[in-house]
């Protein structure tokens, strides 16, 4: 098949190679506002470029859409109306308002789009899926997550970033909802700025933590951060009446024991999320191929990702005013 790439950034890129390198994929013809820049991706893919409206009429078989994110909801439009099946990046659209009707487009069309939560895909977050769903942990009773940037992002990235619980904590929320199969009740969020004011300014805090609870009774606490030095830390640990697991502690995971006698971890830690999700990456878009090929159902839907925006949402409102939110007073 041949695939459009729209976005010729870093995740972009990732896409790119991962796409080309693929048996069933023939070419990769990339698009962005920046020709040079779709240019240069394209020779190294060993693919065709052009604009992103030269990309989309070129008789493709499937998009992914890795474009900034304010191009995102205008970009699955066209690809519905033109009925290519698309794979997007987290967030479908900037605002509520707009992922809803997108959502409602995708739905009533019947169109096919993959949303790109990766975790999903991840040998780790799939292993604790398994045990939960076969019943090996049994009766879950709580989950801890956690996410850790390595580096804050630069300045330009934060007023148009959503905040923390939109951006760093979406793929939270939903491998949350993922996991234990169920809906989010109430959540009570908190943030603070520790260290960079910069995010003062924006309305937005670096340190962030939540406690959620589900509508059958399984709690969850959560916690991130714009800045680990040690590298990017991304855990979750799931606790129940037959076992309890953790994903994400392995010799890379920057975190070490102060106990005598246990050995710090090898590395070298994880650098970023490119290299902390490589193989998940390239296990999202295997699936995707299959999905466009009719060969599999549909991971992550457009409604998965309004889902996670709802609670994340919530997050904010909670920690605007002080108070547990219920979901539904979102939407």
């Amino acid at each position: 098949m041949r695939v459009g790439l729209l976005g010729a950034g870093r995740i972009g890129a990732l896409h790119g190679r991962t796409l080309a390198g693929h048996p069933r994929v023939e070419e990769v013809v990339v698009g962005d506002v920046d020709a040079a820049r779709a240019k240069t991706l394209a020779i190294d893919l060993g693919g065709g470029y052009g604009t992103i409206e030269e990309v989309l009429d070129d008789g493709l078989d499937a998009v992914v859409i890795a474009a900034s994110t304010s191009a995102h909801a205008e970009l699955i439009r066209a690809a519905v109306g033109a009925g290519i099946p698309a794979f997007c990046e987290k967030p479908v659209a900037l605002g509520y308002e707009e992922t809803v009707e997108i959502v409602e487009r995708v739905e009533s069309s019947g169109a096919v789009l993959q949303i790109g939560f990766q975790r999903r895909f991840d040998t780790g977050y799939v292993a604790a899926k398994r045990l939960i769903d076969d019943g090996t942990l049994g009766t879950i009773y709580s989950l801890r997550l956690a996410t850790h940037d390595p580096e804050p992002p630069h300045e330009g990235y934060i007023p148009t970033s959503g905040g923390i619980f939109r951006d760093l904590h979406i793929h939270d929320f939903d491998v949350l909802r993922w996991l234990t199969g169920g809906e989010v009740e109430e959540v009570y969020a908190a943030g603070s700025v520790r260290k960079f004011d910069v995010f003062a300014k924006y309305g937005d805090v670096d340190t962030s933590a939540a406690m959620i609870r589900m509508k059958d009774g399984v709690v969850a606490v959560l916690t991130g951060g714009r800045h680990d030095p040690l590298g990017y830390d991304v855990r979750a640990e799931v606790f129940g009446s037959g076992d309890s697991v953790a994903v994400g502690v392995d010799d890379r995971t920057p975190l070490r024991s102060v106990e005598p006698g246990v050995a710090a971890p090898g590395g070298p830690m994880y650098p970023n999320f490119q290299v902390r999700f490589e193989e998940a990456y390239r296990a999202e878009l295997e699936h995707f191929v299959r999905l466009v090929g009719g060969e599999v159902e549909n991971p992550c839907t457009a409604r998965d990702a309004l889902e996670a925006l709802r609670i994340a949402m919530a997050a904010d409102r909670s920690l605007a005013e002080g108070r547990p939110v219920k979901l539904s007073e979102i939407g």
